[in-house]
């Protein structure tokens, strides 16, 4: 099975979306405050300082699917129909959108839960990592055992309420080990943990 891991941009006090989904111009600033410039798959050019276009090519470069819940799929309007980082999509949902195809080369739906998707995703990703979203299908994840590292890209920010990375946690107290690695970029500080199991 492939490695599976979550990350995300995240304040200082825990929240990947402030109240009311906000903050995203103070959480993804990094993406857009350096010279370089790191193209996505949508329209979007990514202009990064040298240590966080390194981190995320890097980290691209190793994630060979992605797994997300129906609910970010809808906020973004499946990303125009491509995710900006040109991989395949895993979407946990409980039906397929209208318009959508159960499954094509850049969208497939799993409606059997958790498992069930990482699985489908480890497939697509073959030797390569699989990425599942922050938020509730991280936590769902962890709960269930199947999460490997948590990348945390923290940002200098305090949103005081909002989405936490993890909530609920069924596992609760998880002990992770690291940091495996830090990186300091522009107003962010990328940080790798390892789950321990």
């Amino acid at each position: 099975m492939s490695k599976v891991y979550t990350g995300a941009s995240m304040s200082l006090d825990g929240y990947i979306a402030g109240p009311g989904e906000s903050g995203f111009d103070h959480l993804f600033e990094w993406y857009f405050n350096g010279d370089v410039e790191v193209p996505t798959a949508s329209d979007m050019t990514f202009k990064l300082s040298r240590a966080s276009a390194d981190y995320l090519t890097g980290y691209i470069s190793q994630t060979g699917s992605l797994v997300v819940g129906r609910r970010l799929f809808d906020l973004v309007k499946g990303w125009g129909g491509r995710h900006p980082l040109d991989r395949t999509v895993v979407v946990l949902t409980h039906s397929v959108p209208e318009g959508w195809a159960p499954a094509d080369e850049n969208f497939v739906f799993v409606t059997e839960g958790i498992e069930a998707a990482v699985a489908k995703a480890a497939e697509i990703a073959g030797d390569q990592v699989v990425g599942v979203n922050g938020g509730t299908i991280a936590r769902q994840c962890l709960d269930a055992g199947l999460l490997d590292e948590v990348w945390v890209d923290l940002v200098p920010v305090l949103l005081g309420s909002g989405t936490p990375f993890f909530e609920q946690l069924g596992t609760a107290p998880v002990l992770l080990d690291g940091p495996v690695s830090i990186v300091p970029g522009d107003r962010v500080t990328h940080l790798r943990y390892e789950v321990r199991k």
